[in-house]
């Protein structure tokens, strides 16, 4: 899988490159989706599950943006965040793939479409064990190819 961001002129370690030659992540972020959700539950989970990332791998952040302007803006994660889908199976085997692998993972339950604030989110994954966990997607952070091993049967989101 080709990352979409190969224009950076730096390393991944944040040294300069040599001339333009893009940057090529020793890591991988990716999201991955349960093909049945709607629209706008694709979007709320992508959003919720790389939320945490930046929290458990501070690494992961870039430095903050700024326009011709000097008008400042938040950092970003440093590298792209690819997104799959995948049926349900395919979502469930992939988490305990990420768990084996000890790779960094988020999860969204379906549960949490039903809650409204993060007390109860919480409450709501504790409630379920690990493997009975109604996924409705996850994020894996880790090196590239044990997260694509993780990914095994998904596919790129379209």
């Amino acid at each position: 899988m080709r990352n979409t961001y190969e224009t950076e002129t730096e390393t991944e370690s944040g040294t300069p490159a040599a001339g333009n030659a893009p940057v090529r992540f020793d890591t991988k972020v990716a999201v991955l989706l349960r093909d049945d959700l709607e629209s706008w539950q694709r979007l709320n989970v992508t959003a919720f599950l790389v939320s945490g990332l930046g929290t458990a791998v501070p690494e992961v952040i870039g430095d903050p943006y700024e326009d011709a302007d000097s008008t400042t803006y938040l950092p970003m994660l440093r590298q792209p965040v690819l997104v799959f889908e995948g049926a349900k199976e395919t979502v469930t085997a992939a988490h305990a793939r990420a768990l084996s692998r000890s790779l960094t993972t988020a999860v969204f339950t379906a549960d949490l479409f039903g809650t409204g604030n993060d007390r109860d989110n919480r409450a709501a994954v504790r409630a379920v064990g690990r493997d009975a966990l109604d996924l409705a997607g996850l994020a894996v952070y880790g090196p590239r190819n044990a997260v694509d091993k993780v990914l095994k049967g998904a596919r790129m989101h379209p």
